[in-house]
């Protein structure tokens, strides 16, 4: 599994000074972390799917808003002039049964007055039809939003109870420490690095251990919620340099790793956990001063709920 791969790499690095890796080792190590960021990208790519999806469901809700008001607002004329139909329908009517009363010599009239009502009749008929479609159309209409509406209400209070579930687990961690935020779908929890390394390490601290093992016992009864724990640095180049960790990539990489260990044996579910690592190329702040540099080294575990049932319900409509 990927894991055994990623913990053969930290053997390794912490007995080179002990032996010699071998060139297949070496190849096999290199393939297991290319195909790691292969996999972190293809899900990235399926998030950024997913808030797309959302988005455009958002835009043809209002849309269908817009045509609802466009609907009643014809729905209104149309039955305006349904009444004016109606009110001349009764009128001639009425003139039609005076007619019969009176002598022939009014029989052209007649005729010609229940030419006008058959005619009048026909219009009256057909104006009703059409109106029964135009309200038939904006029941249909309404209950197309009022389901989009949920739809959004439904997801957007999955993601808000899964924040507030993460809030109530680290509440005794300080801003400091860490941050807890809701955007476009996701709960992103920033560990600050003085919480969880010190410098150039890959082994998390204690305090770091016990913030992660309090959210691994907020998530672990989740499986369906999906994990991923992105490193990240500032552009400063690490100091020491070995054969596994050459870089501020590699280092992100393995940070993420060592947490994504603690959230295994915590007790999460591994197939929901994907561990990713962004070196200096996605910082929060510039790099021009020791305080941005220190808001850029951070651990970030994004936590995206299972919303797949809302997309099948989206996909149908």
């Amino acid at each position: 599994t990927s894991l055994h791969y990623l913990l053969l790499a930290v053997i390794i690095t912490t007995t080179m000074s002990a032996c010699v890796v071998s060139k297949k080792q070496f190849d096999e190590l290199l393939a297991e972390k290319v195909k790691q960021e292969g996999e972190m990208k293809a899900l990235q790519n399926d998030l950024e799917a997913l808030n797309l999806k959302l988005e455009e469901i958002e835009k043809d809700l209002a849309s269908t808003s817009e045509l609802k008001n466009e609907l009643s607002a014809n729905l209104d004329e149309t039955t305006a002039e349904l009444d004016e139909l109606q009110a001349e329908h009764d009128k001639l009517q009425t003139y039609y049964n005076n007619a019969l009363s009176k002598s022939g010599q009014l029989n052209r009239d007649i005729a010609e007055q229940q030419e006008r009502l058959i005619a009048l009749q026909t219009t009256l008929d057909q104006a009703k039809f059409n109106n029964d479609l135009l309200s038939d159309s904006l029941d249909i209409r309404e209950a197309k939003v009022a389901e989009l509406e949920n739809i959004i209400a439904d997801s957007h209070a999955a993601v808000a109870a899964l924040k507030a579930k993460v809030n109530a687990a680290l509440t005794n961690f300080g801003s400091s420490d860490l941050t807890v935020e809701q955007r476009g779908g996701r709960v992103y929890v920033s560990l600050s690095e003085q919480l969880l390394f010190k410098s150039g390490s890959i082994t998390v601290d204690p305090k770091g251990v016990k913030a992660i093992q309090q959210l691994a016992v907020a998530l672990k009864d989740s499986p369906e919620i999906q994990i991923v724990v992105e490193g990240h640095t500032d552009n400063v180049r690490i100091s020491k340099t070995s054969k596994y960790m050459s870089d501020n990539w590699d280092l992100s990489v393995m940070r993420a790793t060592s947490i994504v260990k603690i959230l295994l044996k915590s007790g999460v579910n591994p197939g929901s956990v994907t561990a990713a690592g962004k070196g200096e190329f996605s910082p929060v702040a510039s790099n021009d001063s020791a305080g941005n540099k220190q808001l850029n080294r951070r651990t970030e575990i994004i936590l995206t709920p299972d919303l797949s049932e809302l997309f099948e319900i989206l996909g149908s409509n």
